[in-house]
């Protein structure tokens, strides 16, 4: 053995103070590591995933956001043609100066047919309207042909007013179902 080695055989006998801290705590992160298991991960996984979506779910109904569809279903048959709606205020706030128009145009959408019209003051949030007055009766008229259906909306969210025009061809099926939404809005 030479002088050199018998130098770093001292310098390995010989710890510096960081050093003994480092190894200690390595021995203590080891023993901690054999503790682990893998039913441990798979809890400690599940209870994460149920703090994140409990946090989603409260960001849901903490932060004000709006959002209002409205879904429509149209029927023809011998007697003529019925379209239904039903107005969805899904936000988390209130609308209020709701207005709807169901227009029955010809298939090029130039002549109105028919017209319903609602109106309402308010809609809180998380409900639902439909009834007799969001519906539209068309008697008589071919159900042979085709139609445009053309769904207005607008009403306003406490910052601004919305408005959404939206057309739809109908006629060759005799029952058609389709959703009208308004864009998705943080307030």
């Amino acid at each position: 053995m030479g002088l050199l080695e018998r130098m770093r055989k001292k310098e390995e006998d010989e710890e510096t103070p960081e050093e003994a801290l480092a190894h200690d705590a390595l021995e203590y992160f080891e023993d901690k590591l054999r503790q682990v298991s893998s039913t441990r991960v798979l809890f400690a996984s599940i209870a994460a995933l149920l703090m994140i979506s409990a946090s989603l779910i409260v960001v849901a109904w903490v932060v004000p956001y709006d959002r209002v569809s409205v879904d429509v279903v149209y029927r023809q048959g011998a007697a003529g043609h019925v379209v239904l709606a039903q107005i969805n205020n899904e936000g988390s706030r209130s609308i209020e100066e709701v207005s709807l128009d169901i227009r029955f145009l010809d298939s090029e959408g130039v002549v109105e047919i028919d017209r319903a019209h609602y109106d309402v003051e308010v809609i809180t949030a998380h409900t639902s309207v439909a009834g007799d007055e969001l519906e539209l009766i068309v008697p008589g008229f071919s159900v042979w042909d085709n139609y445009t259906i053309e769904i207005i909306l607008s009403y306003d969210n406490y910052r601004n007013g919305v408005y959404v025009k939206e057309p739809y061809s109908v006629g060759e099926w005799t029952m058609e179902l389709y959703t009208v939404k308004s864009p998705l809005k943080i307030l």
